[in-house]
């Protein structure tokens, strides 16, 4: 047989077989931090967003129905105090929230407290200057 010769040394299908493993490597350990392979992930907004405006309209004396009117269900209600209600808002942004810059409301920095009398009409209101202006 006289034919052309197409083999490799032992030596070269070890380095050959050597690089091949080391690229495999090399990109599966660096193909997770690229951005276009990253996981999807939500927003995760919890509690109930409100503005100073729409605080604004709360006043001193109204019954807790108008409140809830105006204001939705509070996000705590406590059992041990129940004529206190905490309005408390966290947003956690996911892929849309980072693209679109929305900005982390993390540790109820977000915080509305409003207090009632003995008959369940607003006797105060605190936390206005923690919420946004719109």
């Amino acid at each position: 047989m006289t034919g052309p010769k197409y083999f490799r040394s032992s030596t070269a299908q070890k380095l050959a077989g050597s690089l091949l493993l080391i690229a495999t490597t090399m990109s599966t350990a660096v193909l997770p931090g690229c951005s276009l392979f990253s996981v999807y992930t939500i927003d995760l907004p919890q509690g109930t967003p409100i503005t100073k405006a729409q605080a604004g309209q709360v006043k001193v004396g109204m019954s807790q129905s108008q409140v809830t009117y105006l204001l939705g269900s509070p996000a705590l209600k406590d059992t041990l105090a129940p004529n206190r209600w905490d309005y408390i808002y966290d947003y956690q942004p996911g892929t849309e929230g980072r693209r679109e810059g929305r900005p982390a409301i993390n540790n109820a920095s977000q915080h509305l407290i409003i207090i009632f009398d003995g008959a369940g009409n607003v006797s105060r209101i605190e936390g206005i200057d923690s919420l946004p202006g719109a």
